[in-house]
């Protein structure tokens, strides 16, 4: 046996989504660090060892402009590009790359911490000197010390060890006034799953089922659940047990029980008779169980439900997330009501530093479904890409606190604005939060471009869209709406057909619903095809804004569809919301009652007058990385074939360029994922640059700084050889992945 101590500047314990985010963002702000897992792979529960899906604050297509970018988005895009097929071993691959790209970063897989030694002293905030950890397999007692700790372990063990306060169950209703929590505390958690995979074999396969596998007909399983024979992975989330037992200390029998499930499920499957599954067999069953929940540790603040609902702008906020109240019952798979209930906020919500580090132990941070929220709120923070986007706030807070010697708390009470613009400066998204970099020379700086995108109209006919429900267009004002102009049929009909057409405000900038009734016009439609209707809306706004029109559904009326999308432009089907019966949603929850299923990039055909500035250049220098209240990115015309375009940056005085960097458009409202959910159409998301060249203006005239080919990423750093004297800087696209238009979101430049 080997004894060995490792020291670093930052220790991470947990190497799923949320550790390896927070190793990733220490690491490139400087930080050596120790990512210690537990486990043979990285990911947690997203790996090959477990196989759920990384959700996140796009659920599943319900929030608009929601995917995560940061280190998550690039892990999603880098995926997208090597496993559209969302091949669970790949996956890992892109995860360990992505960790091994970090020189700053030392990996210690099947290290299982077990100990915890605390520097002397009985000061309010102890802290944590040293964690010890068993290597599997190599006979390697391991030591880690550190200034700074993140425990993203999940069950939060390491935080245990240290004496972290913590909770684990249901608070009760009083204590944060949550509607949605039990009137009397206790200790139940959501559950446990093992997923399972099949695949037809194209011939007969005979399945014997083991001694323990459950007679699932004699259970409320079949009468209750949804089975299928070609559902497979996470179609199966709904195997869930063990919420009323401790999920840690009881993990085996966890196991055993949810195995014998499985393999009872797949029995009724091969052998009732009632499926056609005869070529089906087990391709794949986990070993282990996909734990939801189990400590939750005490910051500074506890997020609640009511936090989530108002979508409260902390003034600390670091990350975002959007998945809904997501709730199981207790009984999971043995239970007779729906395996979920869905409690949805009108939008994305924010997170507060204040919960990612503990209360009472001063050198110790969280991330991932571990960190300080009730078990209500816990329900929407639990999800793989909102833990991934907390571990990297958590991340970069502990790189500064180790750079500076200060505690999470000090960091909060003195140091907030510097944490939050160096996530900004990475393109970790805190939404509605401006740059305010005071050495990012760009802002000083004057805008202009070849082209600026001003017609807002969506292009050509390709088909229709029977509007038998009623219908929605989202898109951006700046300044006043006179005019919508929507093609329209009009069949079936002897007599002029009335529309209810009303122009609502989203009522958030970061919101994507019908919120506030602008005005409401009845506008006659008399029978014929291909018919531009004018709708004369008449609004004006101080601020950019976006605004949502419904049309009212009407039988025998169509609405013309374009296959060509406009970035910032989105189209909804109105629908009834009502649940899957797998599933229970609240009522009257407008994100779920406007639907973009079938409509994502078929945009309805329009035109909005009068001209827009929505896609001016200046957007690139306004801090905005995301659409807000608009898109917030400059967009040129089309593009002419083998024609660019360009944007410039122009100072007054002479600037020292050594590093730019440039975010590109890469559409965060496509919704990405890492395995078998949906497969999206695209490995690199056409909106993105694809050939560019940077140029500065010198005293000897323009000259080339940088060319780049074959890009696929959102965010580009350029550091130069040396130090460039310029007056301006010019960004020329040459082409894009797919988009007939030039778009970029921001351009900084630093001496």
């Amino acid at each position: 046996m080997r004894q060995e101590i490792v020291k670093s500047d930052v220790t991470v314990i947990g190497g799923g989504l949320a550790g390896v985010c927070a190793a990733i963002a220490a690491a490139r702000l400087g930080q050596t660090v120790s990512l210690v897992q537990n486990r043979p792979v990285l990911g947690g529960n997203s790996s090959s060892e477990v196989r759920v899906w990384v959700c996140g604050a796009t659920g599943h297509g319900v929030n608009r402009y929601a995917r995560e970018t940061g280190i998550m988005g690039e892990l999603f895009a880098e995926n997208q590009y090597r496993n559209p097929e969302g091949n669970p071993y790949l996956w890992d691959l892109v995860v360990l790359e992505a960790v091994r790209a970090e020189s700053r970063i030392t990996l210690f897989l099947n290290t299982d911490v077990h100990e915890v030694a605390m520097e002397p002293g009985d000061g309010e905030l102890r802290r944590i000197q040293s964690a010890t950890g068993w290597m599997m397999g190599s006979e390697r007692k391991i030591t880690f010390q550190s200034d700074m700790f993140l425990d993203c372990t999940g069950d939060g063990l390491l935080g245990c060890l240290a004496g972290a306060d913590f909770r684990i169950g249901r608070e009760a209703r009083h204590e944060f006034n949550e509607d949605w929590a039990p009137e009397i505390a206790d200790d139940i958690t959501l559950g446990s799953t093992i997923l399972f995979y099949t695949k037809d074999e194209g011939q007969p396969v005979r399945f014997v089922p083991p001694s323990f596998a459950k007679r699932i007909e004699e259970t409320s399983i079949p009468i209750r659940r949804v089975i299928r024979s070609g559902d497979s992975g996470c179609h199966y989330w709904w195997i869930e047990w063990g919420g009323e037992l401790d999920t840690v200390h009881e993990n085996e029998a966890i196991r055993d029980e949810l195995w014998s499930v499985i393999y009872g499920i797949w029995d009724y499957i091969k052998n009732s008779g009632k499926f056609e599954a005869e070529n089906m067999t087990l391709e794949w069953v986990g070993s282990l169980p996909g734990k939801r929940e189990y400590r939750r540790f005490v910051g500074d603040y506890v997020l609640n439900q009511n936090d989530i609902i108002a979508q409260r702008p902390f003034d600390d906020r670091v990350a975002f997330g959007g998945w809904s109240i997501d709730l199981h019952p207790p009984q999971g798979m043995y239970a007779q009501e729906s395996g979920s209930k869905h409690y949805h906020p009108d939008g994305i919500y924010h997170i507060p530093f204040r919960s990612l580090y503990s209360c009472n132990v001063g050198n110790l941070m969280f991330a991932g479904r571990n960190i300080s929220a009730s078990h209500v709120a816990f329900g929407t923070t639990r999800v793989m890409a909102t833990c991934a986007v907390m571990g990297e706030a958590a991340g970069t807070g502990a790189a500064l606190c180790a750079r500076d010697g200060v505690t999470p708390r000090e960091l909060h009470a003195v140091r907030l604005e510097e944490l939050q613009q160096t996530l900004l400066r990475q393109d970790a998204s805190i939404i509605g939060l401006r740059n305010q970099d005071a050495h990012d020379m760009a802002r000083s700086a004057k805008a202009a471009a070849s082209s600026v995108l001003t017609k807002l109209s969506t292009g050509a006919s390709a088909g229709t869209y029977a509007l038998s429900h009623p219908a929605g267009l989202l898109f951006p004002v700046a300044g006043k709406l006179d005019k919508l102009k929507l093609l329209v049929d009009v069949v079936d009909a002897e007599t002029p057909s009335e529309l209810t057409i009303s122009l609502y405000g989203t009522g958030r900038p970061e919101n994507y619903i019908p919120a506030e009734l602008i005005q409401s016009l009845a506008i006659v439609v008399p029978s014929g095809k291909e018919q531009w209707v004018e709708v004369p809306f008449h609004y004006e706004t101080n601020e950019p804004c976006n605004v949502f029109v419904t049309i009212e559904g009407h039988e025998g009326v169509r609405l013309h569809q374009s296959a060509q999308p406009l970035f910032g432009v989105l189209c909804f089907a109105g629908r009834d919301g009502s649940s899957p019966d797998f599933a229970h949603f609240m009522e009257s929850q407008k994100t779920i009652a406007w639907s973009m299923d079938g409509l994502n990039r078929t945009p309805f055909c329009a035109v909005v007058e009068p001209e827009t500035e929505a896609y001016a250049p200046a957007s690139i220098i306004n801090g905005y990385t995301r659409p807000y209240g608009g898109p917030q990115l400059w967009m040129s015309e089309a593009m002419s074939e083998g024609g660019e375009e360009w944007i410039s940056l122009t100072w007054e005085q002479e600037v020292a360029a050594s590093e730019i960097r440039i975010i590109f458009n890469d559409d965060v409202n496509e919704d990405l994922i890492n395995l078998h959910h949906h497969r999206t159409p695209f490995e690199i998301l056409p909106e993105l640059v694809r050939d560019y060249r940077l140029e500065g203006l010198t005293e000897q005239g323009w000259r080339t700084l940088h060319r780049e080919t074959g890009n696929r990423k959102r965010l580009r750093v350029h550091r130069l050889e040396r130090p460039e004297a310029i007056t301006a800087l010019r960004l020329v696209v040459e082409s894009t992945n797919g988009s007939p238009y030039a778009q970029v979101v921001e351009i900084r430049v630093y001496e």
